[in-house]
């Protein structure tokens, strides 16, 4: 006799394959921090800072998304409303760092910029890959995926912009790549935010189900 229904033994499969895709995707953010935020200190680019700052909120969050990953919704929906604010908080950071590039007038190196945009992109494009099965699940997995999919696209802007910065010979396309690296992470954080609070109040209500977000 089977010791679980077909469905429950599916469901457990499944968990567990999520969990071992997350423990890979925070192993591949966090060597991807340690790269760009050297790499970037070291070329004077607020993209690849704001880059490398976002490898390592995504580490932390896929860490605290293993955490709750077998805990009820309300728990995955807190875990994911503390995610939606560190990603606004990351944007308003980068807003902070753009202002003090365009006050010293910062040139990056775009050679630098370019080689490790490259390999960021691979990073998060396997991310992404991994995760997408997971794309439409609770706040906490949504949450997953937004911010590899914002990743994926804040390379191509990354890479767009050491192109720029070797066209123009100033700082100026770097740091409006930054500035679109903040836009994508506080319109992703309200997304997640909204959501995870929607799913806090159907817990509280006593529905306990997973409101999808519309128009996303």
């Amino acid at each position: 006799m089977p010791c679980c229904s077909d469905d429950a033994c599916s469901s457990r499969t499944a968990m567990g394959r999520y969990r071992a895709v997350l423990w890979i995707v925070l192993a591949i953010n966090a060597a991807m921090f340690l790269i760009e935020i050297i790499a970037g200190l070291a070329a004077g680019s607020a993209a690849l800072q704001a880059d490398a700052l976002d490898f390592f909120a995504d580490a932390a969050n896929y860490g605290i998304s293993l955490f709750v990953l077998g805990l009820g919704l309300h728990w995955r929906a807190r875990a994911a409303l503390l995610k939606g604010a560190s990603m606004g908080l990351f944007g308003l950071w980068v807003i902070a760092n753009i202002v003090w590039h365009m006050l010293t007038g910062t040139v990056p190196s775009w050679s630098t910029m370019g080689v490790v945009g490259i390999a960021a992109l691979g990073a998060n494009l396997v991310c992404l890959a991994l995760l997408y099965a997971w794309r439409k699940g609770d706040a906490n997995m949504r949450s997953v995926w937004i911010c590899s999919r914002n990743d994926v696209l804040a390379n191509i802007a990354v890479l767009a912009a050491a192109i720029g910065v070797f066209g123009t010979g100033t700082g100026w396309p770097d740091i409006i790549v930054a500035a679109v690296m903040a836009v994508l992470a506080l319109q992703g954080a309200v997304t997640i935010i909204r959501q995870a609070r929607d799913e806090v109040r159907s817990v509280a209500a006593g529905t306990g189900v997973t409101i999808p977000v519309k128009g996303r």
